[in-house]
């Protein structure tokens, strides 16, 4: 099979030529139909954050494809069954966050494409219990960036207990902010968009958004603060700035949902204005397998708008430099 390898952090990526792998106990094997690109696989194979895989590796975990065998043991899915795999790959089944609903905080989890190999390649195996089907109606291209960018998304919208008539603030509408903007409508916001291209603003205002700000006319904070300011803010731009502004945005009792993983990840809250205004900051995490049933499920029906373009795996390293470099629409899909 062809894979992309990461074969020492920082370099450019290689297409090799792999032996396909063979599924072992309670694993699928499953040949890749679309994978797309996630900015986290770019942070990883730059070895851009505090855990840094292991080289080499093959990176990916957008992975949409049809299961093609079984390992002993693996009984969850059945061959010919069109499944995503996604970032969190394992996790151990029996801690208290699993058992909660809350597998992704699992400290003993693995994830695709960094701690194990991933769906950057025209086969991979995966945990059979943790690969998710994809119904009817969502084609492999649409599904690649729902299994990450619309999962992640998705799970910030809940988190942040964003309710009908309230105001939601996106920044960033990129590939994840897109769907982040579709997801609040969904949940009955009153949606503000920002970021600094115009071809992502008007990009927002045809998916629905209220109202657009320009993040380059100024201060973003002030300008939404003039809106009425926001019940929930989404960080999802890479840039600390970005998240500061998003503080700065909220109204009393407000919540920021921090998202985005800036290499540089430090920013800086004023303790009394959260405190005596009531705001909350939380961390939101991609999301669970039951999360991913309800993206599809949501797109089957219609809901949801994915803006991606193709490209083949001889582009990773062209690719990488194409969301580092902010050129891309949305979200990129490798089609195999």
């Amino acid at each position: 099979m062809r894979a992309v390898v990461v074969p020492e952090l920082g370099a450019k990526l290689e297409v090799r030529e792999m032996p396909v792998p063979t599924p072992g106990p309670g694993q699928v094997l499953v040949r890749m139909e679309t994978s797309g690109v996630c900015h986290t696989d770019i942070h990883a194979a730059h070895g851009d954050w505090a855990a840094k895989p292991s080289t080499p590796y093959i990176p990916g975990h957008e992975g949409i494809g049809i299961v093609e065998a079984l390992g002993p043991g693996a009984d969850a899915h059945r061959i010919g069954e069109r499944v995503a795999i996604a970032w969190l790959g394992s996790a151990c089944g029996t801690c208290s966050y699993c058992l909660s609903g809350w597998e992704t905080l699992c400290t003993k989890q693995k994830n695709s494409g960094f701690s194990v190999d991933g769906t950057y390649a025209e086969y991979a195996v995966a945990d059979d219990r943790y690969v998710v089907s994809v119904p009817d109606g969502v084609t492999p291209f649409e599904a690649a960036p729902l299994t990450c960018a619309g999962l992640t998304t998705f799970k910030a919208v809940k988190v942040s207990r964003l309710r009908p008539a309230e105001t939601a603030v996106i920044f960033g509408i990129g590939g994840l902010g897109h769907l982040a903007l579709q997801y609040a409508k969904i949940a009955g916001g009153r949606v503000i968009a920002v970021d600094i291209e115009d071809s992502k603003l008007e990009l927002a205002a045809r998916l629905g958004a209220d109202e657009v700000v320009d993040g380059r006319a100024g201060d973003a904070a002030k300008a939404i603060r003039r809106l009425g300011g926001a019940d929930v803010a989404i960080a999802l731009a890479t840039s600390p700035r970005a998240f500061e502004q998003a503080y700065g945005s909220l109204r009393r009792g407000g919540r920021l949902v921090c998202v985005a993983l800036p290499a540089d990840g430090t920013m800086s809250v004023p303790i009394f204005d959260t405190v005596i205004s009531g705001k909350s900051i939380i961390g939101s995490i991609v999301g669970t397998r039951q999360d991913l049933a309800e993206v599809f499920a949501l797109h089957a029906a219609g809901r949801t708008e994915v803006i991606a373009e193709s490209r083949s795996l001889d582009q990773v390293n062209e690719c990488f430099d194409e969301v580092v470099g902010g050129r891309v629409p949305a979200r990129l899909v490798f089609e195999f």
